[in-house]
Formats: structure tokens, sequence, C-alpha cells
């Protein structure tokens, strides 16, 4: 990254490699808590639907705009893990959505390395559909502030050092 660019776009839309690499959308398995995953999105929009309900298992295993697509189609009443209900758009909800973040990146060596070489940079998440939505699992500033977190103990903790 050029001393010009300060801002890195964390988003599939991003014209940075990195941001791509680093966007809920990317298929990029992890697990948590003893199941497997897709990817972050397929996480974020699974647990939209209660246990049981088939497209919950159908969103786990999908990626990109197939399973916010499928995410389109919940009603937004709780976030479901574990059998527990949470609140939509909780603090519950999000730590819970940071846990599968901060999993995905832990369990893959090259995305720590990808968000430690994105030191200086300020991450910003952006869709090109401004206003965000108010009904969004993960508001942006949730999202960048979990970025953030992990990438400062990832340098700290000398877990990586940036490229």
């Amino acid at each position: 990254m050029s001393q010009a660019e300060t801002t890195l776009n964390v988003s599939s839309t991003s014209s940075d490699w990195r941001g791509v690499a680093l966007s809920n959308f990317m298929l990029s398995p992890f697990s948590l808590d003893g199941a497997l995953f897709a990817s972050i999105e397929g996480f974020i929009q699974g647990i939209k639907f209660p246990e049981g309900d088939a497209r919950r298992e159908q969103a786990f295993v999908s990626s990109g705009w197939d399973a916010k697509h499928l995410g389109d189609t919940a009603d937004r009443s709780g976030a479901y893990w574990k059998g527990q209900r949470l609140p939509y758009g909780s603090a519950e909800h999000h730590r819970l959505i940071e846990r599968a973040i901060r999993a995905r990146i832990a369990q893959n060596s090259g995305l720590a390395q990808v968000l430690a070489s994105t030191a200086g940079a300020t991450l910003v998440h952006s869709t090109g559909s401004e206003p965000e939505s108010p009904t969004t699992s993960l508001p942006a500033t949730v999202f960048c502030r979990i970025l953030n977190e992990m990438r400062a103990e990832l340098l700290s903790d000398g877990q990586v050092r940036p490229a």
C-alpha cells in the first residue's frame, strides 16, 4: 500500500484484493463450536433462521450473494445459536458474529497475514448501498471495530508481522 492509500475498503467490491479476501462474502471455510461453515456471510445469514429450518443449513454451506439472498428471506426476528434466541441486532448477536470472524482469521494464517498487512490503513466497509440498511446484521462500524481490534492483537502479540 502506498503512502497515499490510507483507506482500505473491506468488501467484495473493494479495489484492493486484501479487502476482497477479508470480506464476509468470500468462500473461506472455518469452524465454530464444532460446526463447519463455508463463509462468514453464510454464518451471518444462517443464524437468522431457527434451528431445524432448512434455509439455515443451506446458508451455512453458502457464500457471497447466494448466502445474502437466502438471508433476505428471513424475518429477522432473532439470531439463533445453540438453542438460544438472541435479539436481532443486539450486542449478543454482534458478539456471536465476532466469534465467527475471529475463528475464521485464527484458522487461516494467510488471512491473518492479510489483515496484518493492512497496518496503518483505515479499514472501512462500503458496499455501495449507502446509507446502510437499518436491518443489517453487522453494521459497518461493528465490523470495522472487530477487524481493527484483531489487527492490533495480531501485531502486538507478534503472531504476524505486516508485509
